[in-house]
């Protein structure tokens, strides 16, 4: 089941909550916003309900309580990367240039959200250890298909062959993430965007065959 056809259906009722209701996309936005700017640990649901412009008892129709709505926001806004990268996977360019604009995309849906990098960034950082480990269980998709990328390079000699996929894939996506929290770090200072093709440059030229 993945995140776009998640349901919750309620013990003692026949309840069903879809995540494409309004309110459920409201109650997520306010999450993000409230996370970033009081902290995970602050961010308390009655904030969280007020940001959305809902009443408390309506955030528990959608959640079981501040973990699911963290680990919710995670699910919903790592649903957009993913939907990124598979139509940068599905087009007719070089493992490099799908490298390039995964890098670039990544780098432009974070810019975008400045609230949402810090959550992303910060803020998950600081969850408990269950949450981590759903979040990483979400995160395996983004991974997957990073994987795809490595792999036709490799197959099209336009990777080195001797490569290890996952030793490439943590140094990509390690980059990556230390770009952006870097970033996040000096208040969004610069300009992220800006730095995707030197980024590809450097790994890019680690993995040329």
């Amino acid at each position: 089941m993945n995140c776009h056809s998640y349901f919750r259906i309620f013990l003692g009722g026949d309840i069903v909550v879809k995540k494409d209701k309004p309110k459920y996309k409201q109650i997520i936005d306010a999450a993000v916003i409230v996370i970033a700017e009081n902290g995970y640990h602050q961010a308390q649901v009655s904030k969280i309900a007020k940001q959305a412009g809902v009443a408390d008892g309506t955030i528990y129709l959608y959640f079981k309580n501040k973990e699911d709505i963290l680990i919710s926001v995670f699910q919903e806004k790592m649903g957009v990367f993913v939907s990124k990268l598979e139509e940068i996977i599905s087009r007719d360019l070089s493992a490099p240039t799908k490298m390039g604009l995964m890098i670039e995309s990544h780098f432009e849906l974070l810019a975008g959200d400045t609230h949402l990098a810090i959550v992303t960034q910060l803020e998950l950082r600081q969850s408990n250890h269950e949450i981590r480990l759903k979040i990483n269980n979400v995160l395996r998709e983004y991974l997957k298909l990073m994987d795809e990328i490595l792999v036709k390079g490799i197959e099209d000699g336009e990777f080195d062959r001797t490569m290890d996929i996952r030793l490439a894939r943590q140094m990509v996506f390690g980059t990556m993430d230390e770009t952006i929290t870097t970033w996040v770090m000096n208040d969004h200072k610069y300009d992220l965007v800006e730095l995707a093709p030197q980024v590809q440059r450097l790994l890019l030229k680690g993995m040329q065959a």
